[in-house]
């Protein structure tokens, strides 16, 4: 189990990255990355930095290459913006969890859709639109339509 500063040395990792990521200028790095998270060891001595890209998983391979080359320059920024001692060996991490949330968004309005357009052709309603029942009120086996 993690402890308290290996999570906030994580989340202020993280936060760093994000900001470090929009200097950068490297051509590989895609300018739609985003850092998904941040896993940092139980000795801070090694960090996985998982990226994403809206462009695609190509790109963030690509990006993640950019960024290697680039870890020595973003290992000095951490050092000096974060106060630490030693930096953590960065290693970056092509994600794919932004493009498969969009693709489980689109599926989910696609089925949202066709539940409204479905709902909207009910055969079992009265003139004012309210959908008819059946109730068995319990009483000589009389039954009522119930609004």
């Amino acid at each position: 189990m993690a402890n308290f500063k290996t999570n906030r040395t994580e989340e202020d990792i993280l936060r760093e990255m994000t900001a470090i990521l929009r200097e950068l200028k490297d051509p590989r790095i895609d300018p739609m990355l985003t850092i998904v998270r941040a896993e940092l060891s139980r000795d801070l001595s090694d960090c996985k930095i998982y990226v994403s890209s809206l462009s695609g998983q190509a790109a963030a391979k690509q990006s993640c290459q950019g960024l290697d080359s680039a870890s020595g320059f973003i290992r000095r920024e951490l050092l000096h913006r974060l106060k630490i001692r030693k930096c953590p060996a960065l290693r970056f991490i092509a994600d794919d969890s932004i493009a498969h949330s969009a693709e489980i968004n689109r599926k989910l309005k696609q089925i949202q859709s066709t539940e409204a357009s479905q709902g909207n052709g009910d055969s079992d309603t009265k003139e004012g639109g309210e959908a008819c029942e059946a109730i068995d009120d319990g009483r000589n086996g009389a039954v009522a339509d119930a609004v």
